[in-house]
């Protein structure tokens, strides 16, 4: 297989909205169900917590307390703002793969959805501890494997899950030369 890596400049093309937040949703169910494995093998931590630290990004340092107890508004504003982001990430990733014709090949897509998904967990877990300080006690390889499943599982299914209008040329991905 040849790369062409002149083929992945910048170009106008419209991405697919409707295989981006379908993307996004998937991929967040992947990640709320690996997140859970992990956590369970990982730590001795209550599986509630991350799910309220999510929470907290919106309902406050309050959702932080009594992290044995179940609460149904705080799960329900973990879900909210997990697949917020989720569907977030996933259409500006969609966005970037379609604008670099990074949806030429899986390979290119998975190389794609890593990378991103990287800059999004040391933008959460590094950057915005800033305003959410309790993310800093989820920085861990367990987070950064779950957000690197995330991006691959979402541009993968992006990929091929997009309409493209008009069919446009691969820009001659891995084709003779």
């Amino acid at each position: 297989m040849q790369l062409h890596m002149d083929s992945h400049h910048f170009t106008h093309g419209q991405p697919d909205w409707r295989a981006a937040v379908l993307a996004g949703v998937i991929a967040g169910v992947v990640f709320l169900a690996l997140g859970v494995i992990l956590m369970a093998l990982m730590t001795e931590g209550s599986v509630l917590e991350p799910p309220r630290m999510v929470a907290a990004i919106i309902l406050g340092r309050g959702a932080l307390q009594s992290p044995q107890a179940f609460s149904i508004g705080i799960v329900l504003a973990a879900f909210v703002v997990h697949f917020a982001l989720a569907i977030v990430f996933a259409l500006v990733l969609g966005l970037i793969m379609t604008s670099f014709n990074l949806d030429s090949s899986m390979w290119m897509a998975s190389l794609a959805g890593g990378a991103f998904a990287v800059a999004v967990y040391l933008i959460n877990f590094y950057g915005m501890t800033r305003f959410f300080p309790w993310f800093a006690e989820a920085r861990n390889w367990a987070s950064l494997f779950n957000h690197i499943v995330f991006g691959i599982v979402a541009a993968n299914l992006y990929m091929r899950l997009e309409r493209n209008a008009s069919p446009r040329v691969k820009a001659d991905a891995g084709g003779p030369s």
